[in-house]
């Protein structure tokens, strides 16, 4: 997914994507006003997704879209005059004042598939979190910090630049609360803190504390694309020097790790991207991901908009795969990484890395380094993260009709844990850590302090 790409699904949630196919070459700054979340209304299971809307008024093409700029942006986002399929009434326009910026809606748009609807608190977003509206390690941490900075810009606080720099991480750490597995929202959360403390030392006012926090919000976004590409680079050439290249690739990969689940291009799925993008990738077989269906609602259109040769298998078909000599590695992405490389990742990446083993695969994991929490010696200590009982008793992952028996106790954990020695190789924006013993753990406090 270039730059010039049609699809620009920067920070979806649930899989219902914008096909962003009339965006002007440029577009003047807006405001960031309301947090929206999309729905599929006519393709079964799609779910939700996340975006944020601009105030600006700039005329657009009907069904047209503008790019947003700065915090005030870098959101792709319908802009006005859509009509809707069904009434062919024009779309509402929104005149309310900033201050109500998350006015509630409801409409279908663009393909027909969608309906919305925004959240007037952070309270209702941090929920929107918890609830996977919004998913993908880095995805949740980018959100989180923007959406708290949609309040903190037309917050009329009146208090001293420590009092706001204390508003601020207060309303952080509640976010952190919403998921608790993703180390990126804590570890993010946490460098948001630091700054706008040490800003409040010289500040004169509140409002320059809102505008540094704003500013470091905007840049997450900027900065996980760059660093996306980088782990798709570092990921593509090493994959190659490992496998060989006399031949083709193909890999096997797990959950949603593509734009869906960051700001953009990805982190497993963008070494993917990078393999294809080079003329390396012989196809890429992604797991349905149950109970969630990541993988077949997400992943599975991510490649096929990308026109990537792919394959969409059952989670119980992994091993066969594996033993008709199909794939020559998995890699997956990372919700955790302990200090030892231990790593936790969506429910079933620990299966895949058992059977890998079995077969003399490589098994790669990509996350950018916000992934690492290096307070954790191993992943014994890493919380997991337990879901609704719902995603397995109802169909399409919690969201249809109940199929299991009434009664039947469920134990439904969002995440497992694969231990380092299972694991290949651990490739960061900053470079791939390798181990010098195959069985053993990683250095990756070490490898840190010498990419620094």
């Amino acid at each position: 997914m270039g730059e010039s790409s049609a699809l620009q699904s920067i920070l979806y949630g649930r899989g219902a994507l914008r096909l962003l196919d009339q965006v002007p070459p440029s577009a003047s700054p807006c405001a960031f006003s309301r947090v929206e979340v999309v729905a599929s209304s006519s393709v079964p299971d799609w779910g939700l997704g996340f975006w944020f809307r601009c105030d600006a008024e700039e005329a657009a093409p009907r069904g047209g879209l503008h790019r947003c700029q700065g915090l005030r942006g870098w959101m792709w986002e319908k802009m006005k005059r859509a009509r809707s399929r069904e009434t062919k009434k024009p779309d509402k326009e929104f005149a309310d004042s900033r201050k109500n910026y998350c006015k509630t809606r409801t409409d279908k748009v663009r393909l027909g598939l969608e309906h919305k609807s925004a959240f007037n608190s952070l309270r209702l977003f941090r929920n929107a979190i918890r609830d996977m509206v919004v998913r993908g390690a880095p995805a949740i941490a980018i959100a989180a910090a923007l959406s708290l900075a949609v309040e903190v810009n037309d917050h009329d606080f009146t208090g001293t630049p420590v009092e706001a720099a204390s508003f601020v991480s207060k309303k952080l750490e509640y976010l952190v609360s919403s998921r608790p597995t993703a180390v990126n929202l804590s570890d993010a959360a946490t460098k948001l803190q630091n700054l706008v403390s040490r800003t409040a030392e010289t500040a004169k006012d509140a409002k320059s504390i809102f505008q540094v926090f704003i500013e470091a919000a905007e840049a997450m976004l900027v900065d996980d694309v760059a660093d996306n590409k980088a782990i798709g680079s570092h990921g593509a050439e090493f994959l190659q020097r490992q496998l060989g290249s006399s031949r083709n690739i193909s890999v096997l990969t797990h959950c949603n790790t593509g734009s869906l689940a960051t700001a953009g291009y990805g982190t497993a799925l963008g070494v993917i991207r990078a393999l294809h993008s080079g003329g390396v990738l012989e196809k890429a077989f992604c797991t349905e991901t149950r109970p969630f269906n990541q993988g077949s609602r997400l992943t599975a259109f991510e490649l096929v908009h990308d026109k990537i040769p792919a394959t969409l298998i059952a989670d119980s078909a992994a091993a066969a795969l594996m033993n008709n000599g199909q794939v020559q590695a998995v890699i997956v992405g990372a919700d955790r990484i302990a200090a030892n490389g231990d790593t936790a990742n969506k429910i079933g990446t620990y299966n895949l890395s058992i059977s890998a083993k079995h077969h003399g695969m490589q098994f790669y994991v990509a996350a950018p380094v916000t992934s690492i929490d290096l307070s954790l010696p191993s992943g014994k200590q890493i919380v997991i993260e337990e879901r609704s009982p719902k995603e397995l008793l109802n169909s399409e992952g919690g969201l249809g009709k109940q199929v299991a028996a009434s009664g039947i106790s469920v134990w439904n954990p969002a995440f497992d844990v694969t231990p380092a020695n299972l694991i290949t190789a651990i490739i960061t924006e900053k470079g791939v850590i390798t181990k010098s013993d195959p069985n053993g753990s990683f250095d990756i406090k070490g490898f840190i302090e010498c990419a620094k």
